[in-house]
Formats: C-alpha cells, sequence, structure tokens
C-alpha cells in the first residue's frame, strides 16, 4: 500500500513565447523532462468532507495552496463527500521553475481519483489540471514532453537521461511578475520537434532574469565554468547535464556559498504512475 505519493519535479530544456491570445495568455512552445527529485504527499480520508493541509508551508496560505485547490476542485466537480488531510514533504524549492506547486496539485488529483474512488479518466482529470495551472498537466500526463498552447498540448517524447545539477540560488522568482516584464521576448519563431533535437532553443527568460536578479546570473556564470548552464522555466534554479553522476556530485559539491542544490537524473517516465504501488482506500 502506498503511504507516500511521488510529486517529481520538471526541468523546461528550452522555453519560448511564440504568440498571445485574445484571453491574454501566452502561446508557449517547451520540452519538459521529468527528474527523480521531487516533493512527497500523504493521504489521510476523512468523512466529514473536510479538506486540510496539515504542514505549514511559509508564504502559502492554505486557502491558495494548489493541493488544496485541487482536492476542493475535484470533489465540487464529482459531488464526492469524502474529505482528506493531506501532508507534504517539501524538497523542490518554491518559486524556482521546478514546478513544485503544480506537481503537488497534479499528484493530488491522481491520488484522491483512487482513494475516493472516482475513476475519472485520464483526460477529464487533465482538463481539471489545466483549470489549476499551465505546468499541472504535464505532471499528470506522467512522461517527459514537448508542450505547446498554454502548455496542456503534450505530445510524449523520449529523451536523454543525464545527471543534473540544479542549483537554487538564494532568491525566489514570481512567474507572473515575469510574465509582466515589457522586454520579455514574446514572438518568438515556432520550431519543430526536430529542431529542439538538432540544438535549437532558448529560454526567453533568461536574459531578463539575469539582469532582473544577480544571485542568477552570478550562479550561472560559475556552473557554465562545467558544462552549458540554463535556466528552468522561469527560474530562479539552474542546471546543467552531466554524464556521470559523480562527476554531478562533485560539481553539486563546489557550489556557490548561499545556493542550495541537488543532482537528480532526468526521467521520461513519472514514478506517480508506477500502478503497482497504487493504493486503495
Amino acid at each position: 500500500m502506498r503511504n507516500h505519493w511521488p510529486a517529481p519535479g520538471k526541468l523546461n530544456l528550452f522555453l519560448h513565447i511564440v504568440g498571445r491570445r485574445p484571453d491574454g495568455y501566452h502561446c508557449l512552445q517547451t520540452v519538459f523532462q521529468l527528474i527523480d527529485y521531487g516533493d512527497s504527499l500523504r493521504f489521510s480520508l476523512r468523512a466529514d468532507g473536510r479538506i486540510r493541509r496539515l504542514d505549514r508551508i511559509p508564504g502559502v496560505a492554505p486557502a491558495d495552496d494548489l493541493c488544496v485547490r485541487a482536492a476542493a476542485l475535484l470533489q465540487a466537480t464529482t459531488g464526492c463527500r469524502l474529505g482528506v488531510d493531506i501532508g507534504i514533504d517539501k524538497k523542490l524549492p518554491m518559486g524556482g521553475g521546478l514546478g513544485g506547486g503544480s506537481s503537488d496539485a497534479a499528484t493530488t488529483l491522481y491520488a484522491l481519483n483512487h482513494l475516493w474512488r472516482l475513476d475519472l479518466p485520464a483526460g477529464d482529470l487533465l482538463a481539471l489540471g489545466a483549470q489549476l495551472g499551465a505546468d499541472v498537466p504535464v505532471f499528470l500526463h506522467g512522461e517527459s514532453a514537448w508542450a505547446e498552447g498554454v502548455g496542456e498540448h503534450l505530445q510524449s517524447l523520449v529523451l536523454p537521461c543525464p545527471w543534473y545539477v540544479v542549483i537554487a540560488p538564494p532568491c525566489r522568482i514570481s512567474t507572473r511578475e515575469l510574465f509582466q516584464v515589457p522586454e520579455l521576448t514574446r514572438d518568438c519563431q515556432e520550431i519543430k520537434i526536430g529542431g529542439f533535437l538538432s540544438g535549437q532553443g532558448v529560454n526567453v527568460f533568461e536574459p531578463v532574469v539575469r539582469r532582473r536578479y544577480p544571485e542568477v546570473a552570478q550562479a550561472l556564470r560559475w556552473l557554465s565554468g562545467y558544462a552549458e548552464a540554463r535556466l528552468s522555466g522561469t527560474g530562479s534554479c539552474i542546471f546543467a547535464a552531466f554524464e556521470d553522476c559523480e562527476r554531478a556530485r562533485d560539481v553539486l559539491r563546489r557550489r556557490p556559498a548561499g545556493c542550495g542544490g541537488f543532482v537528480a537524473r532526468g526521467l521520461n517516465r513519472s514514478p506517480l504512475l508506477d500502478e503497482d504501488d497504487v493504493s486503495q482506500p
């Protein structure tokens, strides 16, 4: 019986903005690669219909937590009368561009669909996830993927799975604020998957973040001394790929003072989808 439900992180291997919809949402192209490092969630069912988050997360009120919102949305959509206590072991840095909150929400939808015995099909869960945030669908999709639209149009990719050094500079970045920056490039030419695989693609947020967050700029310069360093999502976390785990761990040990970080292996399939571990209430 599964007692802990994984919520893996992700890296954006590139990120373009190719336009804007009439409703104001940006149209993106990106590649998500899942990693074997992330948060862990615990769920205890309640008969009274209440939804509670058990652990304190600095700066995030329970009502604003994506896990609580995901549970409430699933409950309201299905008319389920059960509730849940949600425990979260946070490992992914907040505001780091690794998808922690979105992955937590996806795991909540996936787990409660089983634990509440709702049996919603995958397409319905994806639609609910898209209501919560642009990154939630890829974690429900459960595979590394090429993404377009606002992130909801997904095509699975089989990617190399190197060892990544992920560095977390001592700052937190607001995605919402970065999308409103005037100098952000919003008219990238669309590329194809083959173009990405041949080396095309950048992260359009990187120059903006470099200018506005000197801690990130310094970390990118440092990590670039060992391998090609890139920003994930809107940051603040940066990463570089290595073929050898020990080499990656050696680089991590040398990270600048004040920076967090970890070593993770790239994944093509989420551990959340390991059906043999699915709990039954």
